[in-house]
C-alpha cells in the first residue's frame, strides 16, 4: 500500500476544463482524461470528493452582466453543473469506478440530494462523490462550494484544477519573466488579489485552515503525485 499524505481530498474541476480544445461544452477525449488521472488515486485508496463548474455550458455572472436577472442565471448555472457532473460519473464508471453524484437542487431522477451523512458514508465505502449545482444559492460560485463541501466532509486538502502550474507573481502570458509563488498564505492571496478563486472561498478556507492546492490539470500525474506528499504548484495555507 502507498503511503499517502492525504486520505480524503476534494477535487475542485472548472468546467472549461473539461471543454478541452472546443469553445464550449464537453470534450470526450477531456472527459476521458479526466477520468484517467482521478483513476490512479482511487486505486491507491484516497477517498475522493469532486465538485465540477459549469462555465462551459452556461455561467451566471457572466449572463447577468448583460441584462438577466442574477438568480435566474445562477440557477442555470447550477444546472450546467449537473450536466457536468453526469458527464464526469459516466466517464468514470465506464473505468470501474463507483460514483455517486449528489445535489443541492432537488433531482431525484438523476441523482441523490446532498445529504452529509450520506456523502461520507459513500467516501468510507471507497466511492467517488460528486457533488452537483454548487450550494444551491445563488451569488455563490462553485470555488466556494468546493470549500464548503470540503470542510463539511472533512476532507485534507482541496485541489484546485487549473490549466496553469500554479500561481505566479504577475500574469506569465504578458510577463515572460513571472515566476510560479510555490506557497503563499491565504491572507496574501486576499490582499494582492490574486484571482485563483473567489476571495469568499479563501475568506471561508482561511477561517477553517483548510490548504489549498492549485495545479496544473494537463500535466499528467500530477494528482497521484499531490497524494502522495509531493507540493505540485502552490500551496496556499497558514
Amino acid at each position: 500500500m502507498t503511503d499517502l499524505a492525504y486520505k480524503r481530498v476534494m477535487v475542485k474541476l472548472s468546467g472549461e476544463a473539461l471543454m478541452g480544445s472546443q469553445q464550449f461544452g464537453i470534450s470526450p477525449e477531456m472527459i476521458q482524461y479526466v477520468a484517467g488521472e482521478i483513476l490512479e488515486i482511487y486505486k491507491l485508496g484516497v477517498e475522493i470528493g469532486i465538485v465540477v463548474g459549469g462555465g462551459n455550458i452556461f455561467r451566471g455572472i457572466a449572463a447577468s452582466s448583460y441584462g438577466m436577472d442574477r438568480t435566474a442565471a445562477d440557477h442555470m448555472g447550477m444546472l450546467a453543473t449537473v450536466i457536468n457532473s453526469l458527464a464526469l460519473q459516466d466517464a468514470l464508471e465506464k473505468q470501474d469506478v463507483q460514483t455517486r453524484v449528489q445535489t443541492a437542487i432537488g433531482m431525484h431522477e438523476v441523482a441523490e440530494p446532498y445529504i452529509l451523512r450520506r456523502a461520507l458514508r459513500h467516501l468510507e465505502r471507497g466511492r467517488v462523490v460528486i457533488f452537483g449545482a454548487g450550494t444551491g444559492n445563488p451569488y455563490f460560485t462553485t470555488d466556494t462550494a468546493a470549500v464548503l463541501r470540503a470542510q463539511e466532509v472533512h476532507a485534507t486538502i482541496l485541489l484546485k484544477a487549473t490549466k496553469v502550474d500554479g500561481l505566479y507573481d504577475a500574469d506569465p502570458q504578458v510577463s515572460p519573466e513571472a515566476s510560479l509563488i510555490p506557497s503563499i498564505s491565504y491572507m496574501e492571496v486576499l490582499e494582492r488579489q490574486l484571482r485563483v478563486m473567489d476571495m469568499t472561498a479563501i475568506s471561508l478556507a482561511m477561517d477553517n485552515k483548510l490548504p489549498l492546492m492549485v495545479f496544473n490539470l494537463k500535466k499528467q500525474g500530477c494528482l497521484q503525485r499531490i497524494v502522495q506528499g509531493e507540493v505540485i504548484g502552490t500551496l496556499i495555507s497558514n
